[in-house]
């Protein structure tokens, strides 16, 4: 097992499953689990071959075709729990008892190009030939979907969310999400790394394990496409304005000394908060152990001002939007994206005819007081935690 400290005192030890699947521990500093974890005694399927991308000619989007995912696990009890460690009774995908656990996808949207282990999927016949190679538009155009999808498990225990973490832990995930940013980003034909948390089953997460993924796409994915468009009909520095005018708004829910948590100007859901770092930065990895550390304390008390808002917990996307890894480094910002369906205490926004058909959207909450419901939840989760603003 390979072994290495990180920042903060994260040790990430590395190995593999079964089927050759990569899995990297992630120990929180003063950890009280050991050095020695338990080897994959599983006997395992081949895993699937690479999914294909097919062109969406009228949009120039590739569209996955993943039937693999087709079979995935779907809300199992705690003791088939496929994210818990193994145990007798559960062969789950970690062999051990974790703080923190990365792992490569079993059913994943984007997979190996090469055959790099026993088991793994089949080199990739037809994998893109480059960004060029994808832009080109053409009726029936397909390749390979080249990439990655790898689980991050917050914890090991059956429930919760990134939110129900502690700063010490939470400070560990966003070490792992910054380490996996920096690994992904160097593997051959990828072009953007997204790390993500869905929660709730109104999202449709189909595991309540606390966990979030990362996708490493082939292509620069269609929004990032679009940000980048707007920077260029703009201005380089377009994410340092947007920061700048909403700092001065009222629409600022928290603020640190390297974050600024605001609801945007044009805020598309009933719940939707932006959080931006104060410098230029392209990804995760490119923070600074400060920023990270200030990160873990500022998120988890939105996250909580977040759940704050009704009786039972927030339904919700946490996207963290980082810059592709070959365009776009200087101008596109690193930052995270959270929304919820949630309009009411029963009531979820549906993206029915024109949102869904024609991405023409018409938002029901002001963003003013979307944010004014935000920091008065915060501040009550703050006087129930002892935290001063």
């Amino acid at each position: 097992m390979r072994t290495q400290v990180l920042g903060a005192g994260v040790v990430r030890r590395a190995t593999t499953l079964a089927d050759g699947r990569d899995l990297f521990y992630y120990d929180d500093p003063g950890t009280a689990l050991g050095a020695e974890r338990a080897v994959d005694a599983r006997t395992l399927a081949p895993r699937p071959d690479t999914a294909t991308m097919r062109l969406d000619v009228l949009t120039g989007d590739w569209i996955t075709v993943a039937a693999n995912r087709q079979h995935r696990v779907m809300m199992p009890s705690a003791d088939a729990d496929p994210l818990a460690p193994q145990t007798p009774g559960n062969p789950s995908e970690v062999p051990s008892r974790y703080d923190v656990a990365v792992f490569e996808n079993r059913s994943p949207a984007f997979g190996p190009a090469l055959a790099e282990a026993v088991g793994a999927a089949p080199t990739a016949a037809d994998a893109p030939r480059g960004l060029d190679d994808l832009d080109a538009p053409g009726l029936g155009r397909t390749r390979t979907a080249v990439g990655r999808c790898e689980v991050v498990c917050f914890s090991p225990e059956p429930a919760g969310s990134f939110g129900t973490q502690t700063v010490t832990r939470a400070r560990t995930v966003i070490e792992a999400w910054a380490d996996r940013t920096e690994a992904l980003s160097a593997l051959p034909g990828i072009q953007q790394v997204f790390p993500f948390e869905n929660r709730g089953a109104e999202i449709g997460v189909t595991l309540p394990h606390p966990h979030g993924q990362i996708y490493a796409y082939p292509y620069v994915t269609p929004r990032t496409t679009r940000t980048l468009d707007m920077i260029d009909r703009t201005a380089p520095d377009l994410f340092a304005r947007i920061l700048d005018t909403e700092q001065r708004s009222e629409r600022v829910v928290l603020r640190g000394e390297h974050w600024t948590a605001f609801v945007p100007f044009a805020a598309r859901w009933p719940l939707e908060v932006h959080l931006m770092p104060h410098r230029h930065v392209p990804d995760l990895a490119a923070t600074t152990d400060a920023e990270r550390d200030e990160l873990a304390p500022l998120y988890l008390r939105l996250l909580r001002g977040v759940d704050a808002l009704y009786d039972t917990p927030t339904p919700y996307i946490a996207a963290w939007h980082q810059a592709p890894v070959r365009v776009g480094r200087d101008s596109v910002r690193l930052h995270l994206q959270l929304t919820s369906p949630r309009r009411a205490a029963d009531r979820l926004k549906y993206l029915a005819g024109s949102e869904a058909a024609m991405w023409a959207w018409a938002a029901e909450v002001t963003p003013e007081q979307g944010a004014e419901r935000l920091r008065d939840a915060i501040a009550r989760t703050d006087a129930v935690d002892g935290v001063s603003a």
